[in-house]
């Protein structure tokens, strides 16, 4: 087994638990396939049947909304050791809801549904990672339906820096996102997250700059969940 696929794996959480020599031993009892993209390639198309979950190995690949209009939208950016289809493969409407594009040269593996199931049945720790990471996802999820639930942006943007408070512990928050990105996470425009970032800091409840978001006013940004 290739030493950089082996490294590659165990920055995912299926492999995360496993040294080399498990890794090894995991792929040796199941079929399993390794592709190249180039950028722009699409590993899959929205309806597409999911009979795979996808590792990137090496590269980053993005999951994207594209409509008839030609616009697209970004819902997520995957690279090296993230997975994606892991959550449809098993569903009864097992076809992806969005394309999945190479932002850049990519490398991907994928594993059918039927070695996953061989795995979560031979390998305890491989079915208690499985698990963690539909749990992870479930979480994800509902944290993406509660900022849907916020109707202005404001309350969004609020939304936001206060649950990355709570998870970094810290009242100067690291960006994990361009603005771009946020925009996209948030479902907003662009200029108008941006204005809104201004508003707040023109209102002493923030400062930020490029990479780092410091909240200055803890009860102000939850009030603004009510308002």
């Amino acid at each position: 087994m290739d030493n950089l696929i082996l490294s590659s794996l165990k920055k995912c959480i299926l492999f995360s638990k496993f040294n080399d020599n498990e890794i090894a031993t995991c792929l040796s009892s199941i079929d399993y396939l390794i592709k190249n993209y180039f950028k722009n390639e699409m590993p899959a198309i929205e309806d597409d049947i999911c009979s795979s979950i996808g590792i990137v190995l090496a590269g980053n690949v993005e999951v994207q909304k594209i409509y008839e209009s030609g616009k697209s939208l970004t819902l997520a950016s995957l690279n090296c050791g993230k997975i994606f289809g892991e959550v449809i493969i098993f569903s009864n409407k097992n076809t992806y809801p969005s394309t999945i594009i190479a932002s850049e040269k990519s490398e991907i593996m994928f594993i059918p549904k039927e070695s996953i199931l061989k795995l979560c049945r031979e390998n305890s720790i491989f079915l208690n990672n499985f698990m963690t990471l539909l749990s992870n996802k479930i979480l994800m999820l509902n944290k993406k339906v509660k900022t849907m639930s916020y109707q202005t942006i404001r309350q969004k943007l609020a939304n936001y820096i206060l649950d990355e408070h709570t998870l970094q512990k810290n009242i100067m928050i690291k960006m994990a996102y361009s603005k771009k990105q946020l925009a996209e996470q948030l479902g907003i425009p662009r200029p108008s997250l941006s204005r809104e970032l201004i508003n707040m800091k023109n209102e002493q409840l923030i400062d930020f700059d490029k990479n780092t978001i410091k909240i200055l006013n803890i009860k102000g940004l939850e009030e603004l969940l009510w308002s």
